[in-house]
């Protein structure tokens, strides 16, 4: 599939705020990543509507198919970072992207 707006927005604000990456990485496995830094195996997952299940009344929830490719990833030695459309959708202006995105990596560094 291609690329959606809103992962040419993440990818953006992600170089705005200096982090390097690769669009669309193809890991050796043959998984494509929506950005990624593979030096780091680090992968960024960009969670559009289709990768939730979605239950009246209730937050949206991860599809098997989004939850499984995760796992693998994981399984082959990458952190994956998921930003999840309603959040990002929620957010208004570029300074908060930058925030929320920094967020997530910082997060990401202490789970480590």
């Amino acid at each position: 599939p291609r690329p959606s707006k809103l992962q040419h927005e993440v990818a953006l604000a992600l170089t705005r705020i200096g982090w390097d990456h690769i669009f669309e990485f193809v890991t050796e496995d043959g998984l494509s990543i929506d950005m990624a830094q593979p030096k780091n195996m680090i992968a960024i997952e960009v969670d559009g509507p289709y990768h939730y299940i979605k239950c009246k009344g209730k937050e949206p929830v991860e599809n098997g198919r989004t939850k499984f490719k995760s796992r693998l990833l994981r399984q082959l030695g990458w952190s994956v970072i998921h930003i999840q459309y309603f959040e990002w959708n929620a957010i208004t202006d570029a300074a908060t992207q930058e925030a929320y995105l920094q967020s997530k990596l910082r997060q990401n560094d202490q789970s480590k």
